[in-house]
């Protein structure tokens, strides 16, 4: 069976930096970004041999902005990979866009390169909101955008959308739901604020501004309730789409699948090998051109490290995870993490579906963060002589490591 892969490729560029935002993006003149597009390029097309190992079936051009970036740089990028890897004629391949970088003639390139799906950042629908968060487009522009796309022939149109936001009501977010349904996109994916310390955002921290945990919670129970009528399901704690427009790539990170990335902050997970590149823009430009020193994290994982990767991202999603499959894969019982979902499943928080999978329910997701904890504390309940890999685990480490005493943390 042929090894498949997922391509992400990281523009770090914005035409300014939005208020809540901690991603790794900036704004910057044409020439930082023409030394970058160069670096990107050499990296891509001196990554063949990786590449050429695999099938691609997704690609993800993501930011930053992407159409601020361009669509010829975009295509430029992405005729590299064409040469430099086996891209599949039927891949999925995404390009992230604000509205107000959203140009006619940016699209008709785009699509006659095969871009084939397009992710919109609409965030909101009240332009005083809008304003407050830092973004440079108002809702028209975003309905503009959106039907500029559709014209141009996209037929596969995520959007994103945030609630929670400073000054947000229940009722501002119904209406900023209410308005996209008339969109008709194909995804949606709705997240809730989160205010980083290194963002303006981070002024509002105990604001009587921001919604409460209560409030937020309500409108995603909202969220959930309302585009479940409408049509679309919920296929992992944010995201949502009409039946078969699932984010293709987006699920590889889910299934813990092999992606690789391009570009300073982005990461790779390889064959169990998983890395990441310099998050500076500088340093990446000069590690690729210059001396070569851009991987600012390196990891062989384990069968321990995946099977806790299988249990946090497998429940992030409403396909949710199996005591089969963990089993099989990861060479290790099921019982005591069941043991625990049962008991998440007598407080309405998680589920058993007829195939025999666990899910959280949409109270669930709203708790995932300390209800995956609470499972994973499970997992690390069993002991070493029942899990025999695990123990195998430790004896290679202790082969390369020394602990001191004071740290030791296993026993036999």
């Amino acid at each position: 069976m042929e090894k498949m892969l997922g391509i992400y490729v990281h523009i770090p560029f914005c035409s300014d930096k939005c208020g809540y935002c901690d991603f790794c993006s900036k704004p910057a003149s044409g020439a930082v970004m023409s030394k970058y597009h160069h670096a990107l390029l050499k990296h891509i097309t001196g990554s063949s041999a990786q590449l050429s190992a695999y099938y691609t079936d997704s690609l993800y051009f993501g930011g930053g902005t992407p159409s601020y970036y361009g669509a010829r740089r975009i295509c430029e990028l992405f005729n590299a990979l064409k040469r430099s890897g086996r891209i599949l004629k039927s891949s999925e391949v995404t390009v992230e866009m604000n509205p107000e970088s959203t140009k006619r003639r940016e699209l008709e390139l785009l699509r006659k390169e095969g871009v084939n799906r397009l992710s919109i950042g609409v965030q909101s629908a009240n332009d005083g909101i809008l304003k407050l968060l830092g973004r440079r487009h108002s809702y028209k522009q975003a309905e503009q955008a959106f039907k500029l796309a559709r014209s141009e022939g996209f037929t596969n149109i995520s959007i994103d959308l945030m609630y929670g936001l400073p000054s947000q009501t229940k009722n501002d977010w119904a209406d900023t739901l209410a308005k996209a349904l008339v969109l008709k996109p194909d995804h949606i994916s709705c997240y809730g604020l989160a205010i980083h310390e290194n963002t303006p955002m981070f002024s509002y921290v105990d604001s009587p501004f921001l919604a409460s945990e209560d409030e937020q919670a309500d409108m995603y129970l909202y969220t959930v309730e309302t585009l479940e009528h409408y049509g679309y399901g919920q296929y992992e704690i944010s995201n949502f789409c009409l039946e078969g427009f699932e984010s293709r790539h987006n699920r590889k990170y889910w299934n813990l699948e092999d992606y690789m990335g391009f570009g300073c902050a982005a990461h790779s997970c390889v064959d169990n090998i998983r890395y990441g590149y310099v998050s500076d823009v500088s340093r990446y430009i000069s590690g690729i051109l210059e001396d070569g020193k851009v991987i600012s994290e390196y990891e062989n994982t384990s069968n321990l490290d995946r099977a806790g990767e299988y249990i946090i991202l497998g429940m992030r999603t409403a396909r949710g995870i199996s005591g089969k499959e963990y089993h099989d894969f990861y060479r290790s019982e099921f019982d005591i993490i069941e043991l625990q979902l049962k008991l998440f499943e007598k407080h309405g928080w998680a589920i058993l579906k007829d195939d025999g999978r666990w899910r959280f329910t949409s109270s669930g997701f709203l708790l995932s963060n300390t209800l995956i904890g609470a499972l994973l504390e499970a997992q690390a309940e069993r002991k070493l002589s029942t899990n025999p890999w695990v123990r195998d685990v430790f004896d290679d480490m202790k082969d390369k490591y020394v602990f001191p005493a004071r740290n030791k943390m296993y026993t036999t």
